[in-house]
C-alpha cells in the first residue's frame, strides 16, 4: 500500500464515497420510518356506548383485549365541550348541555399497532352496550398500505445500492490487482499457492475498505448530527423530529463501518480470483 499510495487512497476514497451514499439512504429511511410510527400511534378508535350502556361492563371488555395501548373514557359533557374547543370556542353548545346533549358517552382506544386496529374495532363492535365504532377505515388502510409499499422500496433500493457499492469495489480493487500482474504471475510460475497470493490482496482489502468506511461514518456523523441540530432549534420540530436517539443510530453507523470492512474482503476475493483463473489459462 505504501508503494501504490495513491491508488490506495483512490480506493479508500471510492469506498467511502459508496457507504456514504449508502448511509444517507438508510438515515433517510430511519427518519421515514419514524414519521409513519408517529402517523400510526396516533390512531384512534372511538367506541360510541349506547345511553344505557353499562360503562363498567364495557371498561372490562377492553381491558380483557389484547393489543390495547390505552384508552380514555370521554363522558357526554366532556365531548360536547371538546367539540366546541375545536372549533375554536370551548363554550359553544353549553346550550345543549344536560339533557338536550346529543353526543354519546365513548371510549377512545390506541393500539399498540396500527396492524391491530381493524381486527380490534371487530371484536369492539360485539361488546354488549357498544353502538357503534370508528377509526377511520379508510385512512388507516391507506396507511397500512403506504407503509408497505415504502417497507418494499426501502428493501429493493437498499439491495440496488448495496450492490452497487459491491461491483464498484470490486472494479476499484482489480485495478489495484491488474497494477501488480507481472509479480502475480511470478510468484504463481514460482509455485506459489493460490492462497499465499490472496492473502495480501484480503488484507489490503480489508485494510482499504476499513479505511474508507471509517472516513464515511464519521463524515455521515458529523453531518447528520450538524443539520438535525440545525433542524430541531428551528421551526421544524413541530412538524417533524428528526431521530437523534443514539440506540437507534449506532447500529445503522456500525453496520456501515463493518460493511466497508466485509466489502473490501469479498472485492478482493473476487478480484484476485479472476485474475488467478486468467493466469492458469495463460499458462
Amino acid at each position: 500500500m505504501r508503494r501504490n499510495f495513491w491508488l490506495a487512497m483512490v480506493t479508500a476514497s471510492m469506498i467511502a464515497v459508496s457507504i456514504a451514499i449508502f448511509g444517507v439512504f438508510l438515515l433517510l429511511s430511519v427518519n421515514v420510518g419514524q414519521v409513519m410510527q408517529n402517523i400510526a400511534g396516533n390512531v384512534e378508535i372511538a367506541v360510541f356506548l349506547e345511553d344505557r350502556a353499562d360503562t363498567n361492563s364495557v371498561l372490562s371488555a377492553i381491558k380483557g383485549l389484547s393489543g390495547v395501548a390505552e384508552y380514555t373514557f370521554v363522558s357526554r359533557e366532556q365531548g360536547l365541550l371538546d367539540f366546541g374547543q375545536t372549533l375554536g370556542e370551548k363554550d359553544l353548545f353549553l346550550v345543549l348541555a344536560g339533557e338536550n346533549n346529543p353526543l354519546p358517552n365513548m371510549f377512545r382506544v390506541r393500539t399498540l399497532d396500527a396492524t391491530l386496529v381493524p381486527a380490534m374495532a371487530d371484536a369492539l363492535r360485539k361488546v354488549r352496550g357498544v353502538e357503534a365504532v370508528d377509526y377511520g377505515e379508510d385512512l388507516v388502510a391507506q396507511l397500512l398500505n403506504m407503509t408497505r409499499w415504502l417497507n418494499s422500496m426501502f428493501l429493493a433500493i437498499s439491495l440496488f445500492l448495496g450492490l452497487g457499492a459491491m461491483l464498484l469495489i470490486v472494479t476499484i480493487i482489480r485495478l489495484s490487482v491488474m497494477a501488480r500482474q507481472e509479480e502475480i504471475g511470478v510468484m504463481k510460475y514460482l509455485g506459489a499457492s493460490n492462497w499465499y497470493i490472496r492473502l495480501p490482496f484480503i488484507l489490503e482489502g480489508a485494510t482499504m475498505g476499513l479505511l474508507g468506511s471509517l472516513i464515511a461514518t464519521l463524515s455521515l456523523g458529523a453531518v447528520y448530527f450538524r443539520l438535525t441540530s440545525n433542524l430541531q432549534n428551528g421551526v421544524l420540530p413541530f412538524l417533524f423530529r428528526p431521530v437523534t436517539e443514539v440506540a437507534a443510530l449506532w447500529p445503522i453507523f456500525a453496520f456501515l463501518l463493518l460493511l466497508g470492512f466485509f466489502l473490501g474482503i469479498i472485492g478482493s476475493l473476487l478480484s484476485v480470483r479472476k485474475y488467478l483463473r486468467e493466469v492458469r489459462r495463460t499458462a
